[in-house]
């Protein structure tokens, strides 16, 4: 495919990707951004595409993770270094516990809850929180995957009833 005829493809493939930017980003000139740097990565990678295969689900995929690696930039930002004397690093999302104790009784509390789920909840429920993804977890089990998103759900639904009551 030459270059002519991937700008002329690309050209007539990016309308239904502004208003996925809106949606990811909720607002309109980090979705200008987005979208900018989305056609600048296109066409930096160009030879990446494979001629024949849908131009929109690479143009949809390079977005996602250009918002992504964003979203993963802002956060790892929001720690902040402080070079005083000590040297404390301060994370500006984290709350403090007044009392470690009461910490330490609420995890147990909620690990009793986990550990008392229904077995068919708890197995895919502790891989992900393990860190495990849905396929993952499906593949191991030998269930479906929307077998998997579901019980995890549900296992969240029935933890935050039972946490809410006590």
């Amino acid at each position: 495919m030459t270059a002519s005829e991937f700008d002329y493809m690309l050209s007539n493939s990016t309308d239904f990707l502004k208003p996925f930017a809106i949606t990811l980003t909720r607002d309109n000139e980090l979705a200008k951004d987005l979208f900018q740097e989305t056609l600048f990565r296109a066409l930096a990678n160009r030879e990446k595409y494979n001629a024949g295969t849908n131009i929109k689900a690479w143009l949809y995929t390079i977005m996602r993770n250009i918002f992504i690696n964003n979203y993963r930039r802002k956060a790892k930002q929001s720690t902040i270094f402080d070079n005083s004397q000590n040297d404390y690093l301060i994370n500006l999302n984290q709350g403090a516990v007044a009392n470690e104790a009461i910490s330490k009784m609420n995890m147990k509390e909620v690990q009793a809850a986990i550990y008392g789920l229904p077995e068919i909840f708890k197995n895919p429920f502790l891989l992900y929180f393990d860190g495990y993804k849905y396929h993952e977890i499906a593949d191991m089990l030998g269930e479906p995957l929307g077998t998997i998103k579901s019980r995890i759900h549900f296992a969240r639904k029935l933890l935050k009833a039972q946490i809410d009551r006590h």
